[in-house]
Parts: structure tokens; sequence; C-alpha cells
């Protein structure tokens, strides 16, 4: 018996261990977030230990535990269509309303789903549910992109898959296709589908051959720039749940196909010191010191070393590229997109990259909607039903659906 009630304690000791994170008060109900961290963390341990072994890539192990029950089947409905199909090589699934008359012309909405560029899928549970709610509240077909996902592809492949799905969807004979009004389309999606969405609009802008452009970009805690880890949402997030910023560097990593070894180098920022030129201009572009509210800055300094590692930058050429980090493109780049969305977290390392975003694009002339949760954490607002009920997470899908049904 006494075994039996010291095996109880250590067991419940290792639990509490486990599952407990210090998180700020002001957090969404912070211990359901705590039981979400620690399934989360949970997977991710199961998938380095299958890794350490040699079974299987570590996030192809933590892709399936993710997914395995939560694929779902194309179920359409009375009022809803949903099919999967393939835009020139890419797969689709897509979310069709049926209450409109035959003929009737139609918004749109392109979405790519986020995840570390490894993660997710458009046949999830999460953007399943998703995209279905936007589709319905919104009365417009949404186009869920499925792009090939790290490691069985990098960068830029995951971009170029999403560039590919949607100037095939803005063709005028697929628009024809699926009824849709050329001028009312948006791109969007959240976190690295953020990134994808912010690069693709980036390209679609300066593209001659596209000639239907988006009327709207909507961008939910997206990951745009890799040249500072040190921003101050990522020094006051950086062990957070859902996204600690190692976990954010080491999807960074997996994604431009380069060892881990460089994290720490990149934790430091000693990619961007000094005495790399090739990152000092880029830099600027950045400056959180001019770009970010007070109330953000706190009493965070930065981090620039004077000298660092120049050779970081030949080993990882895609740390000063555009398309992987769209935060650094030009003004004349930025001055060609359209009307814009940007939501952000309080509780996420990537706070500080979609609020400097959203002041570059008003300073380009951009007309910006800046929706900032002061409870909210990266990856809410997926968590918006049972059994990942938070919510922070209705909170932000209703106002992005609000803003959309507003402006597209």
């Amino acid at each position: 018996m006494k075994v039996q009630s010291a095996l109880l304690t250590a067991i419940s000791v290792f639990t509490a261990y486990y599952v407990y994170t210090p998180l700020p008060s002001t957090v969404s109900e912070p211990w359901k977030l705590m039981l979400l961290d620690a399934t989360f963390r949970c997977a991710q341990d199961v998938s380095n230990l299958a890794h350490y072994v040699g079974l299987s890539h570590h996030l192809r192990v933590l892709n399936f535990v993710s997914n395995y029950f939560d694929k779902h089947d194309p179920i359409s409905s009375g009022h809803m269509k949903v099919t999967d199909t393939v835009f020139d090589g890419v797969e689709v699934r897509i979310f069709e309303p049926t209450t409109e008359p035959s003929g009737t012309l139609k918004r749109s909405i392109i979405y790519i789903h986020g995840g570390g560029w490894a993660l997710g899928s458009a046949r999830t549970r999460s953007y399943d549910n998703l995209c279905r709610k936007v589709s319905e509240d919104v009365n417009a077909v949404v186009v869920s992109v499925e792009y090939r996902l790290v490691p069985d592809v990098h960068f830029p492949t995951p971009l170029d898959d999403a560039f590919t799905a949607t100037k095939y969807f803005l063709s005028p004979e697929v628009l024809e296709k699926y009824s849709i009004d050329p001028d009312r389309i948006a791109i969007s999606g959240d976190s690295a589908g953020g990134n994808l969405a912010a690069a693709v609009c980036q390209q679609i802008a300066g593209d001659p051959n596209v000639t239907i452009k988006p009327k709207l970009q909507a961008l939910i805690y997206p990951v745009l720039q890799m040249l500072d880890f040190n921003t101050p949402s990522y020094q006051q997030n950086r062990d957070m749940p859902i996204v600690s910023r190692f976990v954010m560097i080491k999807f960074w990593l997996d994604y431009l196909n380069v060892s881990h070894t460089f994290a720490h180098s990149l934790e430091v920022n000693n990619h961007t010191s000094l005495d790399v030129s090739e990152t000092l201009s880029l830099r600027e572009l950045l400056n959180w010191h001019s770009l970010l509210p007070l109330s953000f800055k706190k009493d965070y300094k930065p981090v620039l070393q004077s000298t660092g590692n120049p050779n970081i930058i030949q080993e990882i050429p895609a740390l000063i590229d555009r398309r992987a980090s769209p935060l650094i493109a030009l003004q004349e780049t930025l001055q060609l997109l359209p009307k814009t969305y940007i939501l952000t977290c309080e509780h996420d390392v990537l706070r500080d990259d979609g609020t400097i975003y959203a002041r570059r694009l008003q300073e380009a002339g951009i007309d910006v909607t800046h929706d900032h949760y002061n409870d909210g954490f990266h990856g809410c607002m997926i968590f918006a039903s049972w059994p990942t009920y938070f919510s922070v997470g209705a909170r932000t899908r209703d106002g992005y659906i609000k803003w959309l049904k507003q402006n597209l």
C-alpha cells in the first residue's frame, strides 16, 4: 500500500511538473493553455525520440501524431459544397456556399494554413472548421491550399506551391468556372501560412502576367522575418506556449533546410552583427525602436552584436531573401499591396512581426486594420471549438470574419 501511494505521489508530482508553466495572468484561460501546451510538448518529445533512434524525421512523426485523429473528409451539406481538387499540380480544398442562385458572382478567399511550414493541413478538422465557418459567414468561396510540407520539401517550395495555386485560381477561366467576382478576392493565412500569404501577395503585386489582383490580404499572427530574434515580443514571450523563441528558430532552420547547430547563433542575433555588411541596411527596415508603440517596447533593449559570424549568410543565403522574410520588402513593393488586415496577440513571439509590418504598410500608403488581442496567444484562432475551445479563439475568429464581411 505504501509503495502504491508513493508511486501515485511521484506520478502526480511529475505530471504537475510537466504540465505547470508560469503564465501571465492576462493570458486567456491559463490552465487550459498549460494542458494544451503539455499535450503539444508531449507530441514533440515523442517525435524527437523517434528521430533520435532513427525511425523517422521528427517533423514527419510530429505531423503524423498531430493529424492522426484530425483528418477530415470533404463533407458537403445542404448549403455547402466541399471538394478536394488540384490547381496546376497543387492540391486544394474548396468550400462553396450553395445558397445563392446559380450564376451569381461570389466573393472568394484563398486561405493558406499555418504550422511552421511543416505541420497542419487543409484537411485537418481545425482548418476545415475554420474555412467552413469563414465560407458560411462571409458567403464566399474559400480555397484552402494544401502546399507541400517540410521535411519532404524546403524553401522556396511551399511558397511556390502557394503562388502556383493562387495564380491558377486568379485566371479568368477558373474564376468564371466558380462564379467568382474578380474584384472581390482576398488572400489570407495564419502563422507560417501568413508568411506565405504575405509573400504571395508581394509576388502577385509585382507580376505583370497576373492581371487580376486581390482586393485584400488578411494575415493572422504572421511569421515575417528572421533577422531579429530579440524584438520585444521575442524577449517577452521567449518561453510562452504554443511557440517559444527556440521552437520558432528551429522551424525556420528546418524550412531553410539548415542544421539546428545554427540555432544559438540566430538566437543571439550573431547572423546580423555589425560585421555582417549584408544585413545592416535590412535591419533598418525593421528598426523596432521607431516602428513599435511604447507599450510594446517597454524596457527591452536591442540585441546587436559588434562581432558575430559573417559566414552564416554564406551558409544560409535565404536569411536575406525577401521571399522568406516579407517584412524586409522595399517600400516600392509595399506600395503595390492591397488593403490589409493584420491580427496580433500579446502573448506571442510574433506579435512585433505583424505590428511592424502594419506600420510599414501604413507608411507606404496602404489602408491597414491592426487588431491586437491582449489576452491572445499564438495559434489561438484555430482553438475556437470543442474540445480545444478558448474564448479568445472565438473572438479572434469572429473579428477576422467581421472584417472580411465588411471589406470584401
